[in-house]
């Protein structure tokens, strides 16, 4: 486990110094992009070319999300490490429901990135093309798709198909729907607000953004409720930061999703979701996410107890301004 650090006196950047530091990292591949920097000393945000309210797109952060969930619930007893995911989804006898959650939750459970089918290409062009939602499917058309899936081997293999089934796996635990459970779990306790899953584009807010592609063209919102545990959350910047805050000070619920369990790639680990990387002697646990008009990003430095995040409406890697913001607030002399 990783201990607390105690609090420091130096205080975060300055919300106009970050805006300006997040210009120059980014530059114009990003006319909206929000930032929040977290440190002991408090939050500064950045949100450049929309409103205050806006909600974003946060993609696969979302799956942070669900690992905080799932090991919520292990620390409840709604589930066990053994719990599979017939255990608690209309699955029949298929070889998918065989799957455990503690594999799901390290990305080896042998399920492909996506549910198969011909749908998917079709939808990838159509994505590439119109700029159309790829997903929208409801949690019984995503348990159809599933059923006659036989996993491969149990090895480090990223799946958004994975984690969609566990977040749905560990709501059925817990009795209630994986909008629901993220509610009253996460959003609610933590006062974000908003962030919340849209299952039909009638349920987004009406200051939910639409994203562009890299060559600019609008982007359909992803909303869904079949992919929602993978990447369907959506969040202001400001319960994005608050999220931030919360895995830094102890408040969110299942933090040991955080520490690593398994290795995941070169170099990397993974907990629940969530990767570990050590870069130049600091330890960065960290997400990243991508939608069809969003690219996003959650790192943490727990041991210095700061963290960034970063979310943009085009889809242009953020990953790199993440990292080095990050770095910086743990360097606050050297900063520019």
């Amino acid at each position: 486990m990783t201990t607390r650090p105690e609090p420091r006196t130096d205080h975060p950047l300055p919300d106009d110094a970050l805006a300006d530091r997040v210009r120059r990292l980014l530059g114009r591949r990003h006319p909206v992009v929000g930032v929040a920097a977290v440190t002991p000393g408090g939050t500064s945000t950045a949100l450049l070319g929309a409103a205050p309210d806006a909600d974003l797109e946060i993609g696969s952060v979302s799956k942070g999300v669900t690992g905080l969930l799932y090991v919520d619930a292990l620390d409840r007893g709604e589930v066990s490490a053994s719990t599979t995911l017939g255990d608690h989804l209309d699955l029949g006898g298929s070889a998918v429901g065989a799957v455990r959650l503690a594999d799901l939750a390290t990305h080896r459970s042998g399920l492909p990135r996506l549910a198969p089918g011909t749908h998917v290409l079709r939808r990838s062009v159509a994505l590439w093309r119109h700029g159309t939602n790829p997903y929208g499917e409801t949690l019984d058309e995503l348990l159809d798709s599933v059923r006659p899936v036989v996993p491969g081997a149990p090895r480090p293999r990223y799946s958004n198909l994975g984690f969609a089934l566990l977040g749905h796996a560990v709501a059925a635990a817990a009795g209630t729907s994986y909008p629901d459970l993220l509610r009253t779990r996460v959003a609610e306790p933590l006062a974000l607000d908003p962030f919340y899953v849209a299952r039909t584009p009638d349920e987004l807010r009406p200051e939910a953004l639409l994203g562009r592609s890299r060559r600019g063209k609008a982007q359909e919102a992803w909303t869904g409720e079949g992919i929602a545990p993978a990447g369907g959350i959506r969040s202001s910047l400001d319960a994005a930061a608050r999220l931030t805050a919360a895995l830094l000070d102890g408040s969110a619920p299942g933090l040991r999703a955080l520490d690593p369990v398994a290795p995941l790639g070169r170099g990397a680990q993974v907990g629940a979701a969530w990767v570990t990387l050590d870069m130049r002697g600091r330890t960065v646990t960290w997400h990243n996410g991508g939608t069809g008009g969003f690219r996003s990003w959650l790192g943490l430095d727990r041991a210095a107890g700061t963290g960034v995040v970063v979310i943009a409406a085009t889809a242009v890697s953020v990953d790199r301004a993440g990292f080095a913001l990050l770095a910086e607030l743990a360097t606050p002399a050297d900063r520019a």
